[in-house]
């Protein structure tokens, strides 16, 4: 306190001045209309100046929860997709959307990857989705490049999923380009390779062609990408076996959507029958 007041003492004169000066400046400012829109003008640009700055900070730090708002958007998008269904003509250049007629089959739940291995011959997943989020086994799990897995073991808030890199994943796929289908499985050795097994002989192949799920399961829809063949066996056999590169990194994997089979019990009970 007694600096404080030394303080004062010594530079009460300078201090005076500053006020004068202030008041001067204030003065000029609500007097003269010129001076106070400039004075304004300055005053918003520095504070909007400061807003930005404070708003991109913010922003970076909030990157996780927007990447999970946009992630929850893709969902509803996704959902509301089901519920139409959309043709088009081409010849008319017109889309005609019938909601009527088209029942939704699938709905999806959105989840992010917590656990990932890709290096083992049986690889497994975690999600942070269990059955509290209405997550039950043999649900699929995919992204938007492609499938990535099976539910397999589900907790009340947390999921193992078999991963399609696992010696026991069979996944029904087929050609893009056709109705001829196969076995998806993978050999154990690269993580970027699958294989496209009992393949009909007289399915016409080229490397290139996108193979997709093939929808004969109440697990994976129809349509879903895996990825394209880049090795066609010189030898023709009954059945032969194809090379896919996926789509997907399974090394970088985040965000995911589980997929929910509404007529899931429906089919299984008719095909028990």
């Amino acid at each position: 306190m007694q600096q404080l007041i030394y303080f004062f003492q010594k530079y009460k004169y300078f201090l005076f001045f500053l006020l004068l000066e202030f008041i001067a400046f204030a003065l000029i400012i609500n007097n003269n209309s010129f001076h106070k829109s400039k004075f304004v003008s300055s005053t918003n640009g520095i504070t909007g100046g400061l807003l930005n700055t404070s708003s991109e900070i913010s922003d970076y730090f909030n990157l996780e929860t927007q990447n999970k708002a946009l992630a929850e958007e893709n969902i509803r998008l996704k959902n509301l997709l089901e519920q139409v269904h959309v043709s088009s003509d081409s010849l008319l250049e017109t889309t005609v959307v019938d909601s009527v007629k088209y029942n939704q089959h699938f709905t999806n739940i959105n989840a992010k990857i917590t656990a990932n291995q890709y290096s083992s011959s049986n690889n497994f997943l975690t999600i942070n989705r269990g059955l509290k989020h209405g997550i039950t086994t043999e649900m699929a799990v995919i992204n938007g490049k492609g499938i990535i897995g099976i539910t397999e073991n589900v907790g009340n808030g947390h999921s193992r999923i078999q991963s399609i890199l696992n010696r026991h994943s069979k996944i029904n796929a087929r050609f893009k380009n056709n109705n001829y289908f196969g076995t998806l499985e993978w050999d154990g050795k690269d993580y970027k390779i699958v294989q496209l097994k009992d393949i009909p002989r007289q399915a016409i192949s080229k490397i290139g062609d996108t193979i997709i799920t093939g929808g004969m399961s109440t697990i994976f829809p129809e349509g879903i990408l895996i990825g394209t063949i880049i090795n066609i066996p010189e030898k023709h056999t009954a059945s032969n076996t194809l090379d896919i590169q996926l789509f997907n990194d399974m090394s970088n994997l985040n965000q995911v959507y589980v997929v929910k089979n509404l007529y899931k019990k429906e089919l299984q009970n008719l095909s028990n029958e």
